[in-house]
């Protein structure tokens, strides 16, 4: 498919003048791009000035300057506002700066810092926006909504009122290239678009909710994001969607007021399978707390990330082999940089044979990945004793009971501390 030779129009005096990218194939190491991507950027033309919406990566800029000279002069700049200074959008400022240095650039709060760091000048000539600012080009007026952590802390999002188009930086976006551009020729995305937002708007779902009361009161005819296809029929379904991939559905079945823990496990010989099933049964005593419990020996791509999104503890059980955790929990560990975990409750507990590594090893994980871990987990050594699956039982219930703030608060003599400590030696 060839590239657009040339800048479109995608409403009267509005110009997509971004860059199309349609070899890459992975982007920022995380992400897998089947169809490359696109580098958004748009100009808007008033009677009383010229905008560019955000810039291209640094070695697309050429293609971009290209465009933008079909559609107006640099001495007509006015403004510049760039939605997020990532570098595959701010890559062509500081030369568009040196070409249209009367031009003042817009950006919200938390991106001076990393201005400062993009183009090493003292002198900047920029503007801090927040939600509701405006700026007049003469009969078109651009209208700016804080949307942070969408998905870096100085992410913003720019509404033409006059043609109700919104120039929604990575929100709403996606790594498709398609030189067709819009939503309504362009190849089928929407593997893509879920795909990214799996993985870029993820974490943030919070974030993603805020954003949504913001941008759902809107008339929106036109969404121009910074990546992938111009959203111009029925742009309100990409906000119903993104509504639909960010809102809970677990409290639709247990309501908002129980709490969920999950309980996984894996289990060489049962030992950490009868654990396991010690501390749901001590979840279970708790009031208010839905407990579930999940073998990961056979869990291939079932969906456990998903359901963790959503829980407000979690509790991992392993075997110690050759002195580490078994490469199944690891995998589920890894796979939660996707969505936001901090602040849930975290326990470990397992069976060993000779020296129990993997306790503290997935705690030390979780804690890494911000979860609280308040409760010192249980070890093992292989078949787990009545007393031992006791303790298991007791974690179990002091987890729910951290969850639902029911706390039974006790009193430990120095001796039975350090008998634990011993224990756990």
């Amino acid at each position: 498919m060839t590239p657009a030779p040339d800048a479109v129009e995608i409403a009267p005096s509005t110009h997509w003048i971004g860059a199309l990218d349609p070899a890459l194939r992975d982007f920022d190491i995380i992400l897998k791009t089947a169809n490359g991507t696109t580098y958004n950027a748009y100009c808007v033309r008033g009677d009383a000035g010229v905008a560019i919406i955000d810039t291209v990566k640094e070695s697309h800029a050429a293609e971009f300057f290209t465009r933008l000279e079909q559609v107006t002069r640099y001495d007509e700049i006015s403004t510049i506002v760039l939605n997020h200074l990532e570098p595959d959008h701010s890559g062509a400022l500081p030369e568009l700066m040196r070409r249209a240095p009367q031009a003042k650039l817009y950006i919200s709060a938390k991106a001076q810092l990393m201005l400062k760091a993009l183009v090493r000048n003292s002198e900047l000539n920029f503007n801090i926006v927040k939600t509701g600012d405006t700026v007049d080009l003469g009969g078109r007026t651009l209208r700016f909504f804080s949307t942070p952590f969408l998905h870096w802390p100085d992410t913003q999002c720019t509404l033409v009122e006059e043609q109700n188009i919104l120039f929604s930086g990575d929100v709403f976006g996606c790594h498709f290239c398609d030189a067709r551009l819009f939503n309504d020729r362009v190849g089928d995305f929407r593997f893509s678009f879920e795909y990214y937002y799996q993985h870029i708007m993820r974490p943030f779902r919070e974030h993603v909710l805020e954003a949504l009361e913001l941008l759902e009161p809107l008339t929106l005819k036109i969404i121009a994001p910074a990546h992938g296809p111009i959203l111009r029929e029925a742009p309100r379904s990409y906000l119903q969607r993104y509504r639909q991939l960010a809102t809970p559905l677990l409290h639709n079945e247990i309501g908002a007021d129980t709490k969920s823990l999950l309980v996984f496990y894996i289990s060489s010989y049962g030992n950490t399978a009868r654990m396991a099933q010690a501390v749901a049964d001590g979840a279970e005593t708790i009031a208010g707390v839905r407990v579930s419990l999940y073998d990961l020996q056979a869990a291939g791509d079932l969906p456990f990330v998903d359901l963790i999104e959503e829980a407000d503890g979690l509790a991992f059980g392993s075997p110690t082999i050759n002195g580490d955790a078994v490469k199944p929990v690891w995998d589920l560990l890894s796979s939660l940089a996707v969505i936001k975990v901090r602040d849930k409750l975290g326990a470990a507990f397992g069976s060993y044979g000779w020296s129990g590594e993997a306790i503290n090893m997935i705690e030390d994980r979780l804690r890494g990945l911000k979860l609280r871990v308040p409760i010192k987990g249980v070890r093992a050594k292989l078949i787990p004793t009545e007393e031992e699956l006791e303790r298991c039982y007791d974690l179990g219930k002091q987890l729910a009971q951290h969850l639902t703030g029911n706390i039974e608060r006790k009193t430990i003599s120095m001796s039975e501390l350090l008998a634990q400590e011993q224990s756990h030696a």
